[in-house]
This record gives structure tokens, sequence and C-alpha cells, in this order.
């Protein structure tokens, strides 16, 4: 038990099972009848395992047995061998010396192998100066084929002897192997030489003589295959290996396609110069790649894949063909043609996509033609110069434009009778033509001009602005010059509102035709500054008629307004030749500014009423002015909502109010109709009345000040315009001559 204690662990394991199993069985007292039949079942059962297990260890007793009489006998058996070897030992050792005698046959018999050799190959060195010469003479009589031959058989046996000096160590020798083999780099440079010119000639040669083109190539492919069988099996490298002449004929026939059609001739930098230069070039390309895609394929090995690079070649050579164009200075038809040539015309079936070249043709893979950079750099070249030439033409017709100002008749009018001027129509299709010549190009190209035409238009509109003002100085220094100077200024005005209209018309996307806020900007300014100008001409015409305003002649019936009707009716008629968003606004201004006159004449202190019955009279004649300038307003089509003359009214309530206590009151509904009164206004207000004592001016104007006003972001401004003259201080000496 002390020695196998996992056989005590596992008897009481399986004792353990066997009570647990016995338990689970006999679990009732009914079970207890079938006892007899458990116990005989499992006493056969245990004698088949114990069969079994005697049977098993039986069978690996005799495998044992066996094992060890197998080792019993190869241990006799290597006993024996090692005998064996130790009689042979001592047999070789006796043997020893007669060797010796051996080493000297050897070193005999090598000799005579090298002097074989050397026999074999002797005349074969004799005659190299003879190859030589008929190489030569075959090399100048162009039978290359034959040359290259006999040039293999004197390579070959060069670097064999080579070879053999190099394995026997004899290195020293191969300066004199190499001097006596030194015509081989004359004939493989004069070989070379020839095959260069070939290939550098093989878009004619195919066409007229194909053969020498093909002897060429099979050279090129024979040195090919020296090349790539030295580079894998020998152990050293003759001179002149490997000779890489597939990648010079790849090198060579690009640089003749590069320098025949790119490098030879320089190119006109004009416009008409470079499309010629450009056609040519189409034409050239087309023609020399359908000669390698029909004849040159069909004469050189097709791993050479020669049509891709013939292909490729072109591209490249073109691309810096056209950056080489471009660093020239280039007028805009340059750029343009430049632009069209390399984004449409190369890609379409004129040249890389002609029918003849296709499929096997495909300059997809090879990138575009002028890197995105360079395009876009072009591009803002292009715009440049399109500026510049914009810029020229819009200065011309701003100069056509007002050297027609100075006419002896009208502008021309629409079929509506609205003035008008050819300036919209030169100045829109200037610039359409120009975006729609850029879409032909590309998008960027168009929307590039695009935003350079509002910029120009921008520009064109503050100049166009500016010569307004400068004429407009001139005029008031000789109003008859230009003549019909008021016309013009109509006709300018309809101008621009063509203009603003048409400006989105301009735009390349017409689901977005939305206006630059600087140029609604411009456009505005242009349009104020017109209606500025006509309303100083109105005002040039109403001031000696509002300088009567008021007196004791305009209180006894002047005829003054009467007149300032009459002009109003002349310009209203006038303005009648815009269209009518420009003549309402028109119309508003000028009621505007008649009432801002009128205003500004009664602020002038000319008149002082002295009673009570002039009062009346000041205030009836003022309802009578008032009625008559509304209804004329009303009449034009100013409605009665939109007038300004409205403060004239309550001005003259204000004057009429009989009792002067009530001033504070009537004072302060109106700064609250009119918040832009300020205390001078009402104080020369009350001075026009000529009752108001200081304790109510005082009264009033601190009511005033009690009741600040905001103005609303609604509100028309009049009377901030207006300016009171400033009050005259009593001078304290007298008015005595001085001594």
């Amino acid at each position: 038990d002390e020695e196998w204690p996992e056989a005590e662990k596992a008897e009481k394991l399986a004792r353990g099972a066997a009570l647990k199993w016995a338990s689970g069985v006999f679990y009732s007292p009914e079970k207890l009848e079938g006892l007899g039949q458990f116990r005989s079942r499992e006493t056969q059962r245990n004698s088949s395992i114990q069969s079994r297990l005697k049977s098993t260890v039986q069978s690996y007793l005799e495998g044992v047995s066996t094992g060890l009489e197998q080792l019993r006998s190869a241990s006799q058996e290597v006993q024996s061998v090692c005998q064996d070897l130790g009689a042979a030992r001592w047999a070789l050792l006796d043997s020893a010396d007669r060797f010796q005698g051996l080493q000297q046959m050897r070193a005999l018999m090598v000799e005579h192998v090298q002097l074989a050799s050397v026999v074999q190959v002797l005349p074969q060195l004799f005659s190299v100066p003879k190859v030589f010469s008929h190489t030569l003479q075959l090399l100048h009589e162009q039978q290359l084929l034959e040359a290259h031959a006999e040039l293999m058989m004197m390579e070959h046996l060069r670097d064999d002897i080579l070879s053999q000096l190099r394995l026997r160590g004899l290195s020293s020798a191969e300066a004199t192997v190499l001097s006596y083999f030194g015509g081989l780099q004359e004939l493989n440079k004069n070989l070379a030489k020839q095959l260069w010119d070939i290939v550098g000639s093989s878009l004619r040669l195919v066409r007229e003589d194909p053969v020498l083109f093909v002897t060429a190539v099979r050279i090129i492919e024979r040195e090919e295959k020296i090349d790539d069988t030295l580079l894998l099996e020998a152990t050293f490298l003759p001179p002149g290996r490997p000779k890489g002449w597939r990648q010079k004929f790849y090198h060579v026939l690009r640089e003749a396609i590069t320098a025949t059609r790119f490098h030879a001739t320089r190119p006109d930098a004009e416009g008409p110069g470079l499309a010629g230069h450009l056609a040519a070039l189409q034409k050239a390309v087309v023609s020399e790649l359908r000669v390698v895609k029909d004849l040159m394929v069909q004469c050189v090995p097709a791993h050479y894949n020669i049509l891709s690079v013939c292909t490729a070649t072109y591209h490249q050579a073109l691309s810096g063909h056209l950056q080489d164009i471009l660093r020239e200075d280039l007028d805009k038809q340059a750029l343009f043609l430049l632009l069209e040539w390399a984004l449409c015309v190369y890609h379409s079936p004129e040249v890389m996509g002609h029918p003849d070249l296709l499929p096997e043709v495909d300059v997809s893979a090879l990138g575009p033609l002028m890197s995105p950079e360079l395009v876009d750099q072009t591009e803002r070249k292009y715009v440049v110069k399109v500026k510049a030439s914009v810029l020229e033409w819009m200065q011309r017709t701003l100069e056509v434009e007002f050297k027609e100002w100075f006419r002896e008749e009208e502008p021309e009018t629409d079929h509506q009778g609205f003035f008008q001027s050819a300036l919209p129509v030169i100045v829109m299709q200037m610039l359409n033509e120009n975006i729609q010549v850029a879409s032909l190009i590309s998008d960027s190209l168009q929307q590039k001009v695009y935003n350079m035409a509002l910029e120009e238009l921008e520009a064109f509109l503050g100049r166009l602005r500016e010569a307004l003002v400068q004429c407009g100085k001139e005029h008031q220094k000789d109003r008859t010059i230009p003549k019909y100077y008021v016309s013009y200024l109509l006709a300018m005005l309809n101008n621009n509102l063509a203009l603003s209209s048409a400006v989105a018309s301009l735009h390349p996307d017409t689901a977005c035709r939305e206006v630059p806020v600087s140029l609604r900007a411009a456009f505005d300014r242009m349009q104020k500054k017109t209606c500025q100008l006509l309303l100083e001409e109105l005002l040039l015409d109403l001031q000696p008629l509002c300088l009567q305003l008021p007196s004791r002649k305009w209180l006894s019936g002047s005829q003054a307004v009467s007149g300032m009707c009459e002009v109003i009716d002349k310009y209203a008629k006038d303005f009648s030749r815009v269209r009518k968003p420009i003549f309402t606004v028109l119309l508003a201004e000028s009621e505007l500014l008649v009432a801002s006159q009128y205003l500004r004449a009664l602020m002038q202190k000319k008149m002082v009423c002295r009673s009570e019955e002039e009062r009346g009279r000041f205030c009836d004649r003022l309802l009578q002015d008032a009625t008559q300038l509304r209804e004329l307003f009303c009449g034009l089509g100013l409605e009665w909502s939109q007038q300004s003359l409205e403060a004239l009214f309550a001005l003259r309530e204000l004057i009429y109010l009989k009792d002067p206590a009530l001033l504070s009151l009537e004072v302060l509904g109106f700064i609250t109709k009119y918040p832009d009164v300020s205390d001078e206004h009402i104080s020369t207000l009350l001075d026009l009345r000529g009752d108001v004592s200081k304790d109510v001016r005082h009264m009033v104007l601190e009511t005033m000040a009690q009741h600040p006003q905001v103005l609303p972001e609604t509100y028309r401004p009049i009377f901030s315009t207006i300016l009171v003259p400033a009050q005259e201080l009593p001078f304290c000496l007298g008015k005595g001559k001085c001594a």
C-alpha cells in the first residue's frame, strides 16, 4: 500500500461510486427482489473486464520482450562496425605516403586542360582583328543583324577568357585581354549610334522601311536577354554590362518625339499665330499616334506597350509645352485658346478621343494636361486681361455717353416714350458676352468672369456717378450747357433702372440670381445722386420764388406760389419720362423739397405779424398756398398721406391760435407729430406770431424740454434740414462814424 497509494485511492473511489449507485437503485424495498439478478450481471461484467485487462497486459509484455531482443542485436552489430572502421583507418594511414605522387599528376592534368583550351581558342583569338574589320564594314553597310552576331561572338569570347582568368586567380592578365579586345568598345558605340538614329526616326521608318526598325528592335531584345542572363547566372559582370538598351530605346523615342514636335519651333504668343500652332500640333499628334497604333505596334514585342508609352510621351510633352507657352506674356485671345485646347479640345474626338485612336488610346489615367493649380492661375490671368479690356470698353462707352449730352437734341426714347440711351445695352452685352465665352471653357472660369463683371460694373457705376457730379458742376456755371441737361439726367435714371433689372440675368446659375449687396448699394447711390442733381435743378428754379415768402407783398396777393406750381408742373412733365418707380420717388422728393423750402422761407424771420388781423391774413394766405400745393401734388399722383405739406397746415394752426396761453398744449401736439422740430424752430414761429410774451415763450420752451422726442424709424425728417438764422445781438454803441 505504501508503494502504490494510487491503487488504494482508486479502490476507495470505486467503493464510494458503487455504494452511491446501490443506494440509488435499491432505495425502496420493492427493488430488493431483483438483487440476485444485479449480482449475477455485475459478476459477469467484472469477469469480462478482468479478461480484457489480462489480454492487454500480456500483449504489452510480449512487445517489451521483442524490443529488448532487438536492442541486444543492434548493440552487437555496432561493435562489429566499430572494429571494421578501426581496421580501415589503420590501412589508410599506411597508404598516405603513396598519395603524394598523385598531386603532381593532378597539376599536370590541369595544365594540360588549360593548354588544350588555349589551343582551341587560338584560331579565334588570331582572327579577332579580322572580325573587327569585317564587323565595322557590316555596320557601314547597315547589315546590322550580321554585325551584331559577330559582335556578340567576340564579346562571348572575351567574357569566357576573363571568366577563366578570374577562376584561376589570374586577375593581373585581365588588362592585357581588355586591351586586345579594345575594338569592341568602338564597335558597340558605332552600333548603338546607328540603333538610336533608327529609333529616333522610327515614326518615319515604320511607314517607309519598317525592316530597319524591326532589325533595331531585334538587336535590342538580344542584348536585353544577355543582360538578364548575366544578372541571374554569371559570377561576374563583363565590362559594359548591363547595357540597358531597352530603357535607352524608350528614352531615345521620347526625346525624338519631344524634340521634333515641341522644341523645333517657337510658337507665336499672339492669338492667331498660337491658334495655327495648336492646330498643327493637334493634326501632328493624331497622325503620329495613328502610325504608332496601326504600324509601330506590329514591329515591336507586345510587352513594349509602345502605344501607351507614346501616348504618355505626347501627353507629358504637350503638358510641358503648354507650360512653356504660358510663361510668355500672352494676350486674352491666346490664354483663351490655351484653356480651350487643354480643357475641351484635347479630350474631344478631334485629338485624343479621335475614333481612329479608340479604344486603345486612353489618357484618362495620365492625369490632366494642365494641373488644377495651373488652370486656376491661367484663368486668373485671363480674367485680368478681360478686365483690362472691359475697363477700356466701359471707359470708352462712358466718354461716348457724355458726348451725347451736349448734342442739340433730346435723348432717344423707347416705345413707351421713356428717355434712354444705348449705355445699358452696350454694357450688359459686353459683360454677358464675356461670361458666355468663359462658359465654353469651364464653370470655374465662368464664375471668375462673372465676379469680375460685377466688380467692374460696380466700379463703372462709381465712375459714372463721378462724371455726373462733374457735369453737374459745369452745368451750374452755365445752365444752358448742356441744353437738355434734365432730359439726360432722366435718361440716366432709366439706364440705371435697366442695368439693375438686367444684372441678375448675368448669373451663371439661373436658379440663383441674387445681386450682391455692394452692387445694389452702388445702384442706389447712383439713383440718389441723379435724383439729387435733378432736385438741385428744381431748387434753382424755385429759389427766386421762395425769396418772396413771407412778405407784405405776399400777403397782398403775390403770385409766387402760382409760379412755384408752374415750375413744379413743368418738372413733373419731365419726370413722367422716367419709369413709374423712379417717377414716384422724384415726385415725393420734389414735394419734400417744396415743403422744406416753404418752411425754410418762414424761418428766415423776414416778417412779424403786427396785429391779430394781419396774423389772420397770414394764416389765410398760408392755408391757400398749402392747399394749392397739396392739390397740385395730388393731381400729379402723390397721395395726401405721403405728402410733407401737412406740416404747413399744422404750422398754420399753431400761428392761428388766438389764445397764447394755449400755445404750450398746441406746441406739445406739434412736436409729437414732428419730433425733429427744435427749440429754435418753435421760437422763430412764436416770433412770427408777434404776440407771444417772454413768460409764454419760456413756458412753451420749458414744456418742450420736459417732453423730449425720439425719432421713429419710419419718420421722414423735414425740420432737421432747416437751419434757423442766428439772432442778431444788440450793439451797445451808437452808429456814428469813426473819427
